[in-house]
C-alpha cells in the first residue's frame, strides 16, 4: 500500500492543487499566461475568464477561443481551467455546451461563479457533466465561487459534493451584496483581514473545505503595482485563515504567492525524516529530536510533502522514498 492509503485509510485524501490560479481574459493575456507556465513549469493554474473576460456581444466567440486554446499543444501540463457565466445568466448553458462540449478531456477544472444555493451547484454540475461526457471526461473537477450569502450558508453541503475540488472567495461581489454595510475597505488589505463579516465568511469558507478534503482558495489581491502587497496577503490567508490556493491577477503576483504558500525547506526536512522513519517502523508510533509522532502528525507531515510537489519544489531523497 501506498503511504497515503495507509494514513487516510478512514476519510478521503485531501485534494492537492497548485498553490496559485492566475486569472486572465482577453487573448492576448492568455496566451501571455501559457507562455509563462510553459517558463514556470505546473506551479500555477491558469484560468481562462468567460464571465469578465467575453465583450459584450461576443460571448459565444470566446468560449470557442477559450475550447481552442485548452486543446491547443500550448496547454503542454492541463493546468488550465475556465470560469463560465454564471448560473442566470443567458450565456451559462452555451459556455458549458462548448467549453465542456469539447475540451472538457484536457480542461483542469471549470468554475462556477455567483451560485446562490447548493442546488445550483448541482445543476451546474448535471449540465457540465452532460456535456464533458460526450468529450470523454466523467467526474470534471468543479470550482465553486462562493460570493453570495446563500452559498455562504451552503458552503458545507457544497464542500461535500464530491466532485467539488475548490471553493474560492469572491470578496468583491461578497462584500457588495451588503449594500454599504460592509465598507468598501474591506474588499483589500488590512480590512479584509479584520472586519467581521469578512472574516467570517473566510473561515467559513476554510472549515468547509478542510472538514471534506477540498481546496479554500482565497480572493484577489487588487493592489498590482506594489506586490510585497499580495505576498503578504498570501502569508497571512496560509497563516491566519487557513487557506491553500490564493487567486493572481497580474503575472508579477505569481511567483509571490506560490512562494508564500511554500513549505520551508526546514518543514521539508522535518517532514521528510519522520515519514522515513515512519515508514520504517511500518507507520507504528516513533520518537525523534525528543517528540513522539503517530499517525496522526504522519498525515499533516504526508501534506507538507503534497505541498511541495505541488510547488514543484524538489524533495530530498529521502522524501521522495516515502511518496
Amino acid at each position: 500500500m501506498q503511504p497515503s492509503e495507509i494514513l487516510f485509510q478512514d476519510e478521503c485524501k485531501p485534494v492537492t492543487i497548485p498553490v496559485c490560479d492566475h486569472y486572465a481574459g482577453s487573448e492576448r493575456l492568455m496566451r501571455k499566461s501559457m507562455t509563462l507556465q510553459h517558463e514556470l513549469g505546473p506551479v500555477f493554474d491558469i484560468t481562462f475568464d468567460c464571465e469578465d473576460g467575453a465583450a459584450a456581444g461576443n460571448e459565444e466567440a470566446h468560449a470557442h477561443l477559450i475550447a481552442a486554446l485548452v486543446n491547443s499543444p500550448g496547454n503542454r501540463f492541463n493546468r488550465i481551467g475556465a470560469r463560465v457565466h454564471d448560473v442566470t445568466s443567458a450565456h451559462f448553458q452555451n459556455d458549458l455546451k462548448i467549453i465542456c462540449g469539447s475540451s472538457a478531456a484536457r480542461l483542469a477544472y471549470v468554475v462556477m461563479p455567483k451560485v446562490r444555493n447548493v442546488q445550483d451547484v448541482e445543476d451546474a454540475i448535471e449540465l457540465a457533466n452532460l456535456h464533458a461526457r460526450q468529450a470523454g471526461r466523467n467526474n470534471l473537477p468543479v470550482h465553486v465561487l462562493i460570493e453570495t450569502h446563500g452559498a455562504l450558508a451552503d458552503a458545507h453541503k457544497i464542500a461535500a459534493i464530491p466532485q467539488v475540488e475548490c471553493l474560492s472567495f469572491g470578496i468583491m461581489d461578497f462584500v457588495s451584496s451588503h449594500y454599504g454595510a460592509i465598507p468598501a475597505a474591506a474588499m483589500r488589505s488590512p480590512g479584509q483581514f479584520s472586519h467581521p463579516l469578512v472574516m467570517r465568511a473566510k473561515l467559513e469558507i476554510a472549515a468547509a473545505c478542510h472538514a471534506y478534503g477540498k481546496v479554500p482558495s482565497h480572493n484577489v489581491t487588487t493592489e498590482i503595482r506594489d506586490i510585497a502587497v499580495a505576498a503578504n496577503d498570501a502569508q497571512r490567508a496560509k497563516m491566519e485563515f487557513g487557506y491553500t490556493r490564493m487567486w493572481s491577477i497580474h503575472p508579477e503576483q505569481i511567483k509571490p504567492i506560490v512562494s508564500a504558500f511554500a513549505p520551508t525547506n526546514t518543514e521539508i526536512d522535518k517532514a521528510s525524516r519522520i515519514l522515513a522513519a515512519a515508514e520504517a517502523a511500518g507507520w507504528g508510533p516513533i520518537q525523534m529530536d525528543g517528540e513522539l509522532h503517530d499517525r496522526a502528525s504522519y498525515r499533516y507531515y504526508w501534506t507538507v510533502l503534497e505541498r511541495t510537489k505541488s510547488g514543484n519544489q524538489s524533495l530530498t531523497d529521502t522524501s521522495a522514498e516515502v511518496q
